[in-house]
């Protein structure tokens, strides 16, 4: 893992674990700004495999960015279903806001990259910010959702993301090589 990625990662943990100083912790959020943070961090990774499909010609990084870019529209495409059959719309938070703020600066770095430093790169990336969300997903969101509907949607998610931190935990691997 890359100072960066570790930087990063560290980083959306300390956010993950504590929230800002003027904000909840992410256990105290309410199912709709659950769904909000979830939508973004989806978003954002669709973004960074957007990248990675402009800019990598590594055929394994080619087809990971593809899973992402499928799996995650497909969740999101299933929350926003189920929040308009509830008639609710998400909420803006500190932890969405901080999401978007981490990407756009990942995303830049990033962008300046190109073959295998970018691979690696990329691939270190997902690693990183799929263990952070996944845990959060695990520890803070799941145990705290009131709707059942909403819980089961994130529960459904969670194994997805979980076999996208193993394939990224392999991609890793085969990129430090």
């Amino acid at each position: 893992m890359s100072f960066k990625t570790l930087i990063a990662t560290v980083a959306l943990s300390a956010v993950v674990v504590s929230g800002s100083a003027l904000a909840k912790s992410p256990a105290e959020l309410n199912d709709l700004e659950i769904a909000h943070v979830a939508y973004t961090a989806d978003s954002i990774d669709i973004r960074y495999a957007h990248l990675a499909l402009a800019i990598s010609s590594n055929p394994e990084v080619q087809k990971f960015a593809k899973t992402m870019i499928r799996d995650h529209e497909a969740v999101n495409q299933q929350a926003l279903a189920l929040l308009a059959k509830l008639g609710a719309d998400p909420q803006d938070n500190f932890l969405s806001k901080q999401l978007t703020v981490d990407a756009a600066e990942i995303l830049h770095e990033m962008s300046h990259l190109h073959g295998a430093d970018f691979d690696r790169r990329y691939a270190e990336n997902e690693l990183g910010y799929h263990k952070a969300v996944n845990g959060l997903v695990a520890t803070a969101f799941i145990p705290n959702i009131e709707n059942a509907k909403v819980k089961s949607l994130f529960e459904t998610g969670l194994k997805i993301f979980k076999a996208h931190e193993r394939h990224a935990e392999m991609m890793v691997a085969t990129l430090a090589k």
